[in-house]
């Protein structure tokens, strides 16, 4: 495809495909209804090519887009969000009636809607005939196949609506567009499509659906059917050209059923028109020519206050429910994105980038700001006028471009042009109660401020909702952040509280078992005492932990596993297992089998895992204990440790658990334990796997590191969770 000359590349910058009113109302009405849903969304959009274009072009931004392109227009409304679907009818509403385009002005909208209707209606008909595993591809293609008629009208003006005059009677006179024009209507829809980032083959039904007869039989099938539909709907008979296409492109066409495809399009069309109230010609499908019959009346003659009115009274309008939506955000990140967004709706302006003002308020910077170009991340620009167009328009409090200025652009102005890949710079800037809060830097060429110049007092409002938006979203989080410090330092002081009261009865509790030691003959008792005394330290080292005060928690170093496996049984074997008739097996070493972990760390994953087992298992149920040395995983060693049940399994969800640990307000009580171990083996370098089945058992395995260099960095501790 040949590059498109300037004039039309800028226009596809600037270009509003124009919608029926009766679409924009009936969209807006349906947005509002609470009740309504995204599919009724959908058909609304998919039956004006201006609407489909828009929504398209927003969902498939680089702002908004997450991973491959979308292709239909229920999965990129869903993409958008209701609130933002509701912004873009509202715009185009008051765009519809604000902003009017001399270059459409003698346009017949509602010719070029129903023929663009037609054709996708057609195309989608032709696409089931064809058994084409995407219909709805095809009937997007072709609703949007002449959408570079309205983008060289926009462009070029009087004589291209002089040539679709002449050229809906003679359609040959196709042939001569790129000829006077240096471009087709069909390479610019093609090269928008493009432009938009979205597969090339639905690009290519738009771009080829006037090649000829000859060329189009050796396309891929999506072209040949937008082709196939477009001839179609500009005759009602077979011809020697259509019967080549069809003849070759698919063996399922017939032309009988092509042509019944046709007549329910055309009744599809004309129901669709009635419903909205949209009048259509007797003679449809028939095109109608692009200028009048009659001349159109004179508007009445208005006034500069006249005009003036209308600019303020369209502005606001415009920006009420920008502002609405913006207060409705949560944080400064999706206030920043829906600003982006918002300029390119409102105002196309496709190429925006923001700075923000540092603490003291005399630099902006774009540091934290993401999703622009590297260049304002780097930048830190002093308040003074002559340092770049952005401060000047901080200073100066007005929205400032560089077409206005009398003097030669500073050369850092120039670098954030060229990032911006524009021929200029259009800053607005942001002022919330004297207080600076940024600027907004489009980038846009001198054909794209010529259509600016009437709106810059829009664009001054713009820049004051934006900044009392951010404003409002950072003074929420700073009082969020007090009553944060301030509900902390409450807890603080109420967990020293509850410190100080456990303390007492835990120290009592020791020293009464001290006593009873010394009173008791040195036997297997004493054995148990020592481990109760070891837990009661664990215990007030955890309840420490309330106020990050630890009473002598032991750093991490050598200890025996086996050691406090057995102690653990001694103490846990008969309340957890043996009382409620669960059989336990063990099988451990009878040498000692040192690793690298935080003692009490340890301890309290492997009470928390018994502690699982022991709430699940039914009477009669067996619970397996195990220990493996000499396991070697990624080159490193490690000790292995197994809790092994034939219970009643677990769900994903709660295996889940140990992997993505949740706040405890927020997990199931069996979820609580294993959220702990989770989050204590990421902590201490231990590897967990999981296997589990429901109604056979759980198997949960612990990879222990031998020495501390074992450790993954930063935590990373577990190797995966399936359920078998």
């Amino acid at each position: 495809m040949h590059s498109l000359p300037k004039s039309v590349l800028e226009s596809i910058d600037i270009a509003r495909i124009p919608s029926p009113p009766e679409i924009l109302l009936r969209l807006v009405r349906t947005v509002e209804d609470e009740q309504a849903t995204m599919s009724e969304l959908a058909t609304i959009v998919e039956q004006d090519p201006g609407l489909a274009s828009r929504i398209l072009s927003v969902a498939n931004s680089p702002a908004l887009r997450r991973g491959k392109e979308l292709r239909n227009l229920e999965t990129c409304l869903i993409a958008l969000g209701t609130r933002l679907v509701r912004s873009l009818a509202t715009c185009l509403s008051i765009q519809k009636l604000f902003d009017r385009n001399p270059s459409l002005d003698k346009f017949d909208v509602a010719d070029y809607w129903s023929h663009s209707l037609l054709v996708g209606e057609i195309a989608r008909g032709v696409a089931e005939l064809a058994e084409y595993p995407h219909p709805d591809e095809a009937y997007l293609s072709g609703l949007l196949h002449d959408i570079g008629e309205l983008i060289l009208l926009s462009a070029i003006g009087e004589p291209y609506r002089r040539f679709l005059a002449n050229s809906s009677e003679n359609p040959k006179l196709q042939a001569e567009e790129f000829q006077l024009f240096g471009t087709t209507h069909a390479d610019v829809g093609g090269w928008l499509i493009d432009h938009w980032g979205m597969d090339s083959v639905l690009a290519d039904g738009v771009a080829f659906h006037h090649t000829a007869a000859n060329q189009i039989v050796t396309a891929t099938t999506l072209p040949q059917i937008v082709w196939i539909a477009q001839v179609l709907s500009t005759t009602g008979e077979s011809t020697s050209e259509l019967a080549i296409v069809v003849n070759r492109s698919s063996p399922r066409l017939e032309m009988s059923a092509l042509l019944a495809v046709r007549e329910r399009a055309i009744q599809r069309a004309r129901q669709i028109a009635d419903a909205l109230g949209i009048s259509i010609a007797d003679d449809f499908p028939k095109r109608r020519a692009a200028t009048p019959t009659s001349p159109p009346p004179l508007p009445d003659p208005a006034t500069a206050a006249d005009e003036d009115l209308a600019t303020l009274v369209g502005g606001m309008a415009l920006l009420q429910p920008l502002q609405q939506d913006l207060f409705q955000l949560g944080s400064d990140t999706e206030v920043l994105l829906a600003l982006r967004e918002s300029a390119r709706i409102l105002f196309d302006l496709p190429k925006v980038a923001i700075l923000l003002a540092n603490d003291k308020g005399d630099a902006i910077s774009g540091e934290k700001v993401g999703a622009q170009p590297e260049l304002f991340r780097q930048l830190s620009i002093p308040l003074v006028s002559s340092r770049s167009l952005a401060a000047a328009a901080i200073i100066g409090r007005q929205v400032r471009t560089t077409f206005d200025q009398p003097e030669p652009l500073a050369l850092l102005d120039l670098q954030l042009a060229r990032a911006l890949s524009a021929d200029g710079l259009l800053c607005i800037p942001m002022l919330a109660r004297n207080r600076v809060i940024g600027v907004i830097v489009c980038g846009l060429s001198e054909k794209q401020y010529a259509r600016l110049q009437r709106k810059i007092p829009w664009l001054a409002n713009f820049g004051k909702i934006a900044a009392i938006s951010l404003d409002a979203v950072i003074e929420a989080n700073q009082h969020r952040q007090q009553v944060e410090a301030e509900l902390t330092q409450q807890f603080t002081r109420q967990a020293r509280q509850i410190v100080h009261e456990a303390g007492n009865p835990l120290g009592i509790i020791k020293s009464y078992l001290s006593i009873l030691e010394r009173k008791l003959p040195e036997d297997g008792v004493r054995q148990e005492l020592a481990v109760l005394t070891e837990e009661i330290d664990r215990v007030a080292n955890i309840v420490g932990h309330m106020t990050q005060s630890l009473k002598g928690s032991p750093a991490t170093g050598s200890i025996d596993l086996v050691g406090v496996l057995n102690d653990f049984l001694l103490l846990y074997a008969d309340t957890l297992f043996n009382a409620k008739g669960i059989r336990l097996e063990t099988a451990l070493p009878q040498v000692e089998l040192p690793i690298q972990v935080n003692r009490d760390n340890l301890k309290q994953i492997v009470l928390n895992l018994w502690k699982n087992a022991s709430e699940a298992l039914a009477e009669g149920k067996i619970v397996k204990i195990s220990v493996s040395d000499n396991i070697i995983h990624d080159g490193a060693s490690y000790v292995q440790l197994r809790v092994d049940d034939n219970g009643p399994g677990m769900s994903e969800e709660t295996i889940q658990a140990i992997y993505r640990p949740k706040p405890i307000a927020d997990t199931a009580q069996r979820g609580i334990g294993l959220s702990v171990v989770g989050s204590l083996a990421r902590k201490e370098g231990i590897l967990i796997t999981c296997r589990s089945q429901l109604g056979a058992g759980t198997s949960i395995a612990l990879l222990i590191p031998k020495t501390r260099a074992a450790m993954p960095g930063n935590g990373a501790s577990t190797i995966g969770g399936s359920r078998a």
